[in-house]
């Protein structure tokens, strides 16, 4: 209750009250707000506290933690706080800027499902190539077990939980309003079946509609709960930007999808690529092989395409390289350009005619004309 109180008296992520409730705890913090007594105790932060407590105590006076969590009851969210089963203690690395508590709303087990996750986020005004590079990374993470972190913003954002929802995998909508806000309009269903499906969360109280502040905010929390965040397409500024910031600020894993180099969506991925030290990933194997776990999480190795000439030893390759594709050579003159001796260029002649890759007509040895540009 005393959370839910102080959730109304302090903007989302101020880390002036995070730290007073850190020393404090909520219920003596609740007390020294209301009586003025704070200014007392936190000599060292008195010059910000004094405009800060005015603020803090006139809110107080409007807030009703009551009525707040009777309305998430009611919507069927509800208050998960640190120090309960469902908190997410990742969360802890904030710091002050930990958030006081988290409204949820949904039938996954918050806690649970980040442990094994990754945030996925980007351009609201995504190319094409960017929703199918974010929709089909959060199907196959999905797939694989993943949950999918992001929150619920046009474009990316979008793609990422609907290719999560078609894997059938938990995602998580991390909002810069209330849980029982839609935000966008457009999402109503999207943020519906996320609630059925996974969990929408927020540390805005009911209510509360999204501001341009609280949406850098809420970003914070994207890149805290989950162990790496992938940045899909993002320009030079962006709130995709941002949440890289805060992801590498906490050590997180931070990788970065490539794009065209001529496409202003993709000049925020290549910075964080050149400039924030992220990873370069193009497939979401290559994605789990970073956020996963040491040994067990590993991508195959990228190959090319397996050809018949690879089957071919050191010997017969050079061979075959020496043979003319018109006319004809001789094994001796095919000797000297492969640089092989008689015998072993007999022998490899042998082998690549019973191959298909040589002939031997009376002006000596050459290519079969398939084979004039051998593989």
């Amino acid at each position: 209750m005393a959370r839910a109180a102080l959730m109304r008296a302090a903007d989302a992520g101020d880390p002036l009250m995070g730290g007073v409730v850190a020393r404090h705890g909520p219920l003596k913090t609740l007390d020294l707000i209301r009586t003025g007594r704070l200014l007392d105790v936190e000599e060292d932060a008195r010059a910000q506290l004094t405009g800060r407590l005015r603020t803090w105590r006139a809110r107080l006076a409007a807030a009703d933690p009551e009525a707040d969590l009777a309305a998430g009851e009611r919507t069927g969210a509800h208050l998960v706080v640190p120090g309960t089963p469902q908190w997410p203690t990742q969360l802890d690395h904030l710091g002050d800027r930990r958030p006081l508590g988290l409204w949820v709303h949904g039938t996954a087990d918050l806690r649970y499902s980040c442990l094994r996750s990754v945030a996925i986020v980007g351009a609201r005004a995504a190319t094409p190539y960017g929703l199918h590079v974010a929709a089909h990374f959060a199907a196959t993470l999905a797939d694989s077990g993943w949950s999918v972190i992001s929150g619920a913003a046009l474009g990316i954002d979008a793609a990422a939980h609907r290719g999560a929802l078609a894997a059938g995998g938990p995602t998580i909508a991390v909002l810069a309003c209330g849980t029982d806000v839609s935000y966008p309009a457009a999402h109503h269903d999207l943020l519906a079946q996320i609630r059925e499906e996974g969990a929408v969360v927020s540390e805005c109280p009911p209510g509360v509609h999204p501001t341009r502040s609280r949406f850098l905010i809420r970003n914070r929390l994207i890149a805290a709960l989950s162990p790496g965040t992938l940045v899909v397409e993002a320009a030079l500024r962006s709130g995709a930007a941002n949440t890289a910031v805060h992801a590498q600020s906490l050590s997180r894993h931070l990788a970065a999808v490539p794009g065209p180099i001529t496409s202003e969506l993709s000049a925020g991925c290549h910075r964080l690529l050149r400039e924030r030290d992220a990873v370069c990933v193009t497939s979401p194997e290559e994605l789990i092989d970073l956020v996963g776990r040491i040994g067990d999480d590993l991508a195959p190795a990228q190959r090319g395409p397996v050809v018949a000439r690879d089957a071919l030893s050191e010997t017969a390759r050079r061979v075959l390289d020496a043979v003319p594709g018109t006319g004809g050579a001789g094994p001796a003159s095919i000797a000297v350009a492969a640089g092989t001796d008689l015998s072993a260029t007999l022998s490899a002649l042998g082998s690549l005619a019973a191959a298909g890759y040589v002939l031997r007509t009376p002006r000596g040895w050459r290519l079969k004309p398939r084979t004039v540009t051998p593989c």
